[in-house]
């Protein structure tokens, strides 16, 4: 791993919060199928999607979302 691990501090909360999607995505895309999800879990994600199919006017995009939550950080 190239720099120091503690310069994250140095990036602004936009920054680090691109930084922890991109790490989370080279998770998933290095180990896919590792991540088992419960039969609660399954049944939850089937729900929310049943729910968005009905009616997809009340889904909120992420970068709406992530605006709004580095505003409120301030």
């Amino acid at each position: 791993m190239s720099g120091n691990l503690s310069d994250y501090k140095a990036l602004s909360i936009a920054e680090r919060i691109q930084l922890v999607e991109d790490i989370w995505d080279s998770i998933a895309q290095d180990s896919p199928g590792s991540f088992a999800l419960t039969e609660a879990q399954r049944m939850e994600l089937q729900r929310r999607l049943d729910a968005h199919r009905q009616d997809p006017s009340t889904a909120i995009p992420w970068a709406e979302v992530r605006d709004q939550l580095l505003q409120r950080r301030g």
